[in-house]
């Protein structure tokens, strides 16, 4: 998906974060009041990361970790939509701006109000609400600190490791699967998996392919959605090209594809995140549809 030159980027959404040591162990489970701590990526990360005991999530002191000194600052290098089309950093700002903008309105199709989450660009290992992360773990979203962390380093990978096609969509679409996760802890649905449990109809599996539907809803609506500065979309209309690009992301994440490339077999009841069918399925819903309501994974009675 092309953005449109003329847009101009707003960097104050996105914030870049130098990698420090490793802490203790990541958090999965725990508590911001009744919420519990989780982390929600676009990939399996594995049951080590995905099913570590319970216990209370950990709060750090941000101001310890400062933007990267190196190079030019994002408000320096990402200012026009053109600078998007030609800089991975900037494409990711363009696209929170306008997941930022979609959801401002497109969220109280569900009955809430929209608030941004923060977003981060980093790598190595940091830290965050949800306890020690590192770029291993692929991007992701921790709802204690209602943020998205990326190391933009992953599309690459999601390329030339998990066989996803050429093309900014392919990109754009795990921007979106993480703010997905955002609207679903605004929601409450976070909370409905909790359970631990896996496999292909499981609260885990619906929880990930409600966050690749409202997705593809923010790609149905992402060139009609408009830069309030200049009163023009930031991105042109998709081609066929671009919803390959997309589709072809959305699959290769797929449990059954990652199970089959790391072990050489396919375990269904092990699934967290959803085949590669159910996963374009789900995308391809949303972006039909248009619409965030269409996006009940819950009420499904098969997935």
């Amino acid at each position: 998906m092309t953005f449109n030159p003329g847009s101009q980027l707003d960097t104050s959404q996105v914030s870049r974060r130098s990698g420090g040591g490793m802490g203790g162990p990541i958090k999965v489970g725990g508590g911001i009041g009744s919420i519990a701590v989780l982390i929600l990526g676009v990939i399996l990360f594995g049951p080590g990361f995905i099913n570590q005991g319970l216990g209370e999530g950990t709060n750090y002191d941000y101001s310890q970790v400062g933007e990267q000194d190196s190079g030019p600052s994002l408000a320096e290098q990402c200012q026009t939509g053109e600078d998007a089309n030609r800089n991975i950093e900037c494409r990711v700002v363009g696209t929170v701006n306008s997941l930022n903008a979609y959801w401002g309105g497109g969220a109280s199709r569900l009955g809430v109000r929209y608030h941004r989450p923060e977003v981060v660009l980093t790598s190595g290992s940091w830290h965050t609400g949800c306890g020690a992360a590192s770029s291993a773990m692929g991007p992701f979203y921790c709802p204690a600190d209602e943020t998205a962390y990326f190391d933009v380093g992953f599309f690459d990978q999601l390329r030339s490791q998990y066989g996803a096609g050429q093309g900014p969509l392919a990109e754009e679409y795990v921007i979106a699967h993480e703010f997905g996760h955002h609207i679903q802890r605004l929601t409450g649905d976070i909370n409905r998996a909790q359970h631990g449990d896996t496999g292909p109809q499981s609260s885990a599996v619906r929880l990930e392919l409600q966050a690749d539907c409202y997705a593809g809803v923010w790609a149905s609506n992402a060139s009609k959605t408009k830069d309030a500065g200049t009163g023009e979309p930031y991105l042109q209309p998709l081609t066929a090209s671009d919803i390959r690009s997309a589709v072809s992301a959305a699959e290769a994440v797929g449990d059954d594809r990652i199970q089959e490339k790391a072990q050489g077999r396919v375990t269904p009841e092990n699934f967290t995140h959803g085949s590669s069918e159910q996963r374009e399925t789900w995308f391809m819903r949303g972006y039909e549809y248009g619409d965030p309501a269409a996006c009940d994974t819950f009420s499904a009675g098969r997935i």
